[in-house]
């Protein structure tokens, strides 16, 4: 019996390749494919010519898998193919003269430009899929009124210190040094118990913030502000007060802003720049003047004993509560480790969010 070459269709997409070959009433063996062509043999069925024996073989102009899917109806047999890599074939042969036997399926056929857009309705239909089948949060828009709310009150309340301390120091020069606490305390005590929610939030599930770089942060300006300045009246006076709660400030005017928007889901080029980039210098800074603070009162907690731990008479009259400093100036530096790789990897990952939206 003569063996006969079947008429074959032919249309692309980015990833894959179909092939319509014109046999009715088809019975097909497929070849063994590889990773450059693909093809029928054995292909008894009623072609253009009638009954016969039909064959083909192409030779691709790229690798594809070699996992092949074909359906045979009454009428033609249909191939799907899946190229290697997901690009647009200039053509489907690796010859540059195109078979006679092939021909494009008119049918399917779409230029690269129609299939990108193909895509991305796909793309797009997919993701409207999973989101639906997410069940949403009915308390959504309550936690985000919550969370945005609260960044607001801390945004006020470290713009007021900041402008007040800038202000003061305009007009008294070095003089606004020795009094920052008398005049800003109360703010300051006000936003750094809010904070404690900050340490919450984490908890409670309504940000997805580490709970230990919070409470670290949180608890050690804690310390520093109710413990150091706040029980000890030597301290109130001095110029290290001014430095710490200027430089928390500086950093905070620009965080809680950031952290407002996002809920609303906005984003400021700017603000995301100064949010992720001024800590970098900042926040050292500020453990640093921290560290000139708990130095500072390590003798007057010894001369007050102010906090000192009774003890045996055996042992002596008490454990000065220095100590207990001391040992917190090495967990204070151990968690400017923790929080600043804390937050230098937010800021890659912000970045590399970013970068993938814009390509």
């Amino acid at each position: 019996m003569q063996i006969l070459t079947p008429q074959v269709f032919w249309a692309q997409r980015h990833g894959e390749i179909f092939l319509r070959v014109e046999l009715s009433d088809a019975s097909v063996r497929q070849s063994d494919p590889t990773a450059t062509s693909c093809g029928l043999t054995g292909a008894q069925g009623h072609g253009a010519k009638g009954d016969n024996q039909y064959e083909f073989s192409l030779e691709f102009l790229e690798p594809v898998k070699p996992e092949i899917h074909q359906k045979s109806t009454q009428r033609q047999v249909d191939i799907k193919i899946r190229k290697q890599d997901e690009r647009w074939w200039e053509r489907l042969t690796l010859r540059e003269k195109k078979p006679l036997f092939l021909a494009p399926d008119f049918d399917r056929w779409l230029d690269e430009s129609d299939a990108e857009m193909e895509l991305q309705a796909k793309e797009k239909i997919n993701k409207i899929s999973v989101e639906s089948r997410v069940r949403k949060d009915p308390y959504m828009g309550l936690k985000k009124g919550y969370l945005f709310m609260y960044n607001l009150v801390q945004f006020l309340g470290f713009s007021w210190i900041f402008i007040n301390m800038t202000v003061r120091l305009f007009i008294l020069g070095q003089d606004s040094f020795y009094d920052t606490f008398h005049t800003t305390a109360d703010m300051m005590y006000f936003c750094q118990m809010m904070a404690v929610l900050e340490v919450a939030n984490p908890l409670l599930g309504l940000v997805k913030t580490g709970f230990f770089p919070a409470m670290i942060q949180v608890a050690g300006r804690n310390v520093i502000l109710f413990v150091v300045f706040g029980c000890l009246d030597e301290m109130q006076n001095k110029a290290v007060v001014f430095f710490v709660f200027y430089l928390w400030s500086s950093i905070e005017i620009f965080r809680y802003p950031f952290y407002m928007l996002a809920c609303i889901g906005t984003d400021w080029k700017l603000l995301t720049w100064l949010r992720y980039s001024l800590w970098i210098p900042l926040y050292p800074l500020g453990v640093v003047a921290e560290a000139v603070a708990v130095i500072q009162s390590l003798p007057i907690f010894d001369e007050t004993r102010l906090f000192s731990v009774p003890l045996p008479s055996a042992l002596g009259h008490s454990l000065s509560f220095s100590y207990t400093l001391q040992l917190y100036l090495v967990l204070m530096f151990l968690g400017l480790f923790i929080n600043f790789r804390h937050l230098y990897k937010q800021r890659q990952r912000r970045y590399r969010s970013r970068k993938r939206k814009v390509h």
